[in-house]
């Protein structure tokens, strides 16, 4: 394997989160995360960013809150 370099790396650190590329170029741009301060912090954004919206998205409203917008959405449909 290569360092692949900043460009690259940072051109395709979002296909790599979402472990998109191939093999070799996956292992590419690891070995340069190893080396690089700033694409490795670019990478630990990316991770934080994913584990949030993973949780966020695991989240429900409360069903209270389900029930008054469903009854406003007809509300509104009832007087349009």
């Amino acid at each position: 394997m290569t360092d692949c370099g900043c460009d690259k790396a940072k051109k395709d650190l979002e296909e790599y989160l979402h472990h998109e590329l191939l093999a070799d170029e996956a292992a590419d741009i690891r070995e340069h995360l190893e080396t690089c301060a700033s694409c490795a912090g670019e990478h630990k954004v990316g991770v934080v960013l994913i584990e949030a919206v993973q949780r966020a998205c695991r989240e429900t409203a409360p069903e209270e809150l389900r029930v008054q917008v469903l009854a406003r959405i007809r509300e509104i449909q009832l007087h349009a």
